[in-house]
């Protein structure tokens, strides 16, 4: 222990707060809450306290700590959370690369509300169901579709022309077509409520019209559409056997049970929905706090952002700030919850299962957990050790040029936060000034334009390390952009084949060990970087094909060249449509789909 943490041991508040760890650098290694300072923080430093593997895993790097007092409890826990999402430490529960499970959502204010699918939680207004894990959002939008026809486009019905024709949907049986006025806002609003109650719970009436559409197909030699609706059945049926026995009524409630070893924890959250588990999952967390309490409740407030919890949540152990754990929730959702530790009856034994299902993942994913670490954070910490970084690379962006001949250049900026994917920090770039296919000038537009904007909260936090997908001559571009900003920021370069690392500190390559974690980490954010860029270019080079064609056909001015832009969105779609999908099309008439589907098809 140096003598600034001593002293600073000594002086200690007696108040409620968040303390923050620092290692030799600076960098920030964990945030942490406390109902007490004082209290709290020497128990890290006490050789008395006993701690866990990863506590003094943490301890090892920790140069100095700071604290910032706050009013009350809650206000900790809030500030906590605030700090955790802007500085991601490594040591605390970071939930970033996590799977997101899809929900469907609806905005019952609208006089015709629109069943979507989504994988974010926002506070918009919408009710949320969900998150679907058997079959996808996709299926539970086709079996809303079959047995509840309601819109599923975006149009304003009050700004529609005269003579506007319904889609293809409504031919189809998929849409009641209240954009010409087929069913009124009332006899919508009953097919809404009835959809609303089948994403609740009750499927009676969906298996119901399900069955008779499956043997009317199976009349009809229709056997593709039969099978359809078998799978939609088997779907329905396979969250039924999910049923709890012990529950005799439609109760929703969240259960969370954490499971630690010292070294690794995992929280489980099961889900029950109309007495129903319709989900439960397992997730490996990394927290230095000093009890699994603690653990469990960080693991909340950051989880209650992404997933829409029920008004009561049941834990597994006593936590030790219940209350002002329900009320910083509240701030942060708008929604009130209560947290409970069942003692005994059907609640105790439902969050005993959400426990015996963390051990369990514990118990047998003990390899898989440390390995993700060591791919992750470890990385990391790795990456700065073997690169003599200055700083930890918490925030890597990589950096990736696509283009055919020149045509249609595009970039992209891929991002990963402590050695794991951050997709919703993605950029994509159209290059702008660069003639033909000049990899190298394109760079240093791209990052130019990136650290004119370092600071830009908008875009993305300042990175740690920048990753230039190439060599020397690219690493070098990269260079003058930084120099002509005036940046500066660490970069490096991976050139393929070899996988050799370049610096800018000369022109020797730096071979990384093939089996570390280090190199393994900056392989997988210049993969990932290649794929972004290509999927954009593909994206884009598509569109400038249809239009181009279009452009092409006689009677498609831009009107009409834009909304069949907008529906059919590649050339490829367009061309495997049929004369009744393009003539469903806004504003696109008989004669001009014929035409253009003959323009496809009459050279066959």
């Amino acid at each position: 222990m140096n003598n600034d943490i001593s002293l600073k041991l000594a002086n200690l508040p007696d108040e409620p707060g968040v303390y923050i760890m620092y290692d030799v650098d600076g960098n920030i290694l964990y945030v942490g809450k406390a109902k007490n300072l004082k209290n709290r923080v020497r128990q890290y430093f006490f050789t008395s306290t006993k701690k866990t593997e990863k506590v003094l895993a943490m301890l090892s790097h920790v140069w100095t700590f700071r604290y910032i007092i706050t009013a009350s409890e809650t206000d900790a826990l809030s500030l906590e959370n605030t700090l955790i999402k802007k500085h991601t430490p490594p040591y605390n529960i970071l939930l970033k690369d996590d799977k997101q499970y899809p929900y469907v959502k609806v905005d019952l204010r609208q006089d015709f509300p629109r069943f979507v699918t989504t994988r974010k939680l926002q506070k918009d207004g919408y009710k949320y169901f969900g998150p679907i894990t058997s079959g996808g959002a996709k299926a539970f939008l086709d079996i809303l579709s079959q047995v509840f026809p309601t819109a599923t486009c975006k149009l304003n019905f009050n700004k529609l022309p005269k003579n506007f024709r319904p889609c293809l949907n409504y031919h189809i049986g998929r849409c009641c077509a209240p954009c010409i006025g087929k069913v009124s806002r009332k006899q919508y609003g009953e097919i809404v409520k009835q959809a609303v109650d089948f994403l609740s719970g009750n499927d009676t009436m969906v298996k119901q019209v399900l069955k008779e559409k499956m043997h009317e197909a199976s009349e009809k030699l229709l056997f593709e559409q039969a099978l359809q609706y078998r799978n939609y059945l088997g779907l329905i049926d396979k969250l039924n056997q999910q049923r709890i026995v012990v529950l005799n009524k439609a109760v929703d409630y969240d259960m969370f049970a954490v499971a630690g070893n010292g070294s690794n924890s995992v929280v489980n959250h099961t889900m029950i929905r109309c007495g129903k588990v319709v989900y439960s999952d397992n997730f490996a967390v990394t927290d230095a706090g000093l009890d699994e309490a603690q653990t469990l409740s960080s693991f909340l407030m950051a989880y209650c952002e992404k997933v829409q919890l029920c008004s009561e949540l049941f834990v597994n152990i006593e936590l030790n700030d219940t209350e002002q754990l329900e009320q910083a929730i509240q701030q942060l959702t708008g929604n009130e919850v209560t947290v409970y530790c069942p003692q005994r009856g059907d609640k105790k034994r439902l969050v005993d299962m959400s426990y015996r299902n963390a051990v369990e993942y514990l118990t047998k994913s003990q390899t898989a957990i440390e390995k993700k670490y060591n791919s992750t954070v470890g990385a990391v910490q790795q990456l700065k050790q073997l690169l003599n970084l200055v700083t930890l690379p918490k925030r890597i962006e990589c950096y990736d040029i696509s283009n055919i001949s020149g045509v249609d250049k595009v970039a992209s900026m891929v991002v990963f936060t402590n050695g794991s994917k951050d997709q919703a920090a993605y950029r994509r770039f159209r290059i702008k000034t660069v003639e033909g296919a000049n990899d190298f000038a394109s760079m240093k537009e791209v990052l130019t334009r990136r650290f004119a904007r370092i600071d830009d909260e908008k875009f993305g936090a300042r990175p740690d390390l920048i990753v230039v997908d190439g060599g020397l001559g690219q690493l070098d571009y990269a260079r003058q952009a930084m120099e002509e900003t005036g940046v500066t920021v660490q970069m490096v370069s991976l050139a393929k084949r070899e996988e050799l690392v370049y610096t800018l500190r000369d022109n020797e390559p730096i071979f990384l060990p093939r089996n570390s974690y280090a190199l393994n980490v900056l392989i997988n954010i210049r993969d990932e970087a290649h794929r972004f860029a290509i999927t954009y270019f593909r994206k884009l080079h598509g569109k400038n094909a249809l239009k181009s064609v279009l452009d092409e056909i006689e009677g498609v001015g831009e009107k009409r060249r834009i909304a069949l832009q907008r529906h059919f969105k590649s050339l490829e779609a367009l061309t495997n449509a049929t004369e009744d999908e393009i003539a469903a099309v806004d504003g696109v008439t008989r004669p001009v789909a014929r035409t253009i589907y003959r323009h496809f098809h009459d050279a066959d």
